[in-house]
């Protein structure tokens, strides 16, 4: 399932869809920080993230996959 990126520029939302979870933050990040977009957020299925959030669930995502190596490495 894809994921949706949005954002404001003046009166208009603009969209973007992108297959990734790195490719949809690093278009977030570029959208608010070099396009100067507002209000960005990245929706995947029925879930919608602020950039912060996104990068949070990912972040967790990813700790739970290293401990799960780890886990699965000392058995």
């Amino acid at each position: 399932m894809p994921y949706l990126v949005e954002g404001r520029l003046g009166d208009v939302t603009l969209s973007a869809t992108v297959e990734t979870p790195k490719d949809a933050f690093a278009k977030a990040i570029e959208w608010q920080l070099v396009e100067r977009f507002s209000n960005v957020t990245i929706s995947h299925g029925s879930d919608t993230y602020s950039i912060d959030e996104f990068a949070s669930v990912m972040a967790l995502l990813e700790i739970e996959a290293t401990v799960g190596r780890k886990k699965d490495d000392a058995n």
